[in-house]
């Protein structure tokens, strides 16, 4: 099956929820954040970060041998080492804003559990999900690093984890499509388990950006 049609219901699905235009994200973009809510916003990312490579794998492992598992197994793959293992990449930038380790919000447990849930679901809930996120990353990882480096004086290793997603995380949207594609599931069945996602991902930025008043007077 062609990926034209999953690619048509996942630009519905995001027509109102691309991340790129919410206030946090555009806040971002404007250096408005203050170092503690980059700090703050670390220490939640973590808790997806760590995650991701645990549902790629039981995807992963729940495929018979095909396209989609071989699609799967290269993301997982990047994931593990590509060019360093990311959870490693994003330690490097959590270190840089401060970001202490502390436990989930409400809106980080959500997300985590929404990507826990399709998992359980199957592989083609989870590539929904994930597709509803991969398919914007790149644009999103790169206008991080831009303003990282723009507005708040990071450099190098400080920003590496975005700069390898602003590279590698457009192939990845393709193969969370493509994966879809090879599981020959119907493009609309996939709507509902990729809006869920766009909107955990609304809800963990409506937290970040709902605790920006305290954090900036602090």
């Amino acid at each position: 099956m062609p990926r034209d049609p999953f690619s048509q219901v996942l630009d519905e699905v995001l027509a109102d929820r691309r991340l790129l235009t919410h206030p946090f994200y555009r806040r971002w973009e404007a250096g408005e954040l203050a170092p503690g809510e980059l700090s703050a916003y670390a220490a939640q990312y973590r808790h997806f970060e760590r995650v991701l490579p645990e549902v790629l794998a039981e995807a992963w492992s729940a495929l018979a041998e095909g396209e989609a598992k071989r699609t799967v197994r290269a993301n997982l793959d990047d994931e593990l080492g590509v060019p360093a293992p990311h959870v490693a990449l994003f330690e490097d930038f959590a270190a840089a804003v401060g970001a202490p380790d502390e436990a989930p919000s409400p809106a980080t447990v959500a997300l985590v559990e929404q990507y826990r849930a399709a998992s359980s679901r199957g592989p083609a809930a989870l590539m929904a999900a994930l597709a509803a996120y991969e398919v914007q990353s790149a644009d999103i990882a790169r206008s991080k690093a831009e303003g990282l480096r723009a507005r708040y004086g990071l450099t190098g290793t400080q920003t590496r984890f975005w700069d390898v997603h602003a590279e590698m995380d457009a192939e990845h949207g393709e193969w969370a499509l493509d994966a879809l594609a090879a599981l020959g599931v119907d493009p609309a069945s996939v709507r509902a388990e990729a809006r869920a996602a766009a909107e955990a991902w609304w809800a963990f930025l409506d937290e970040r950006q709902e605790a920006a008043p305290e954090l900036v007077a602090c």
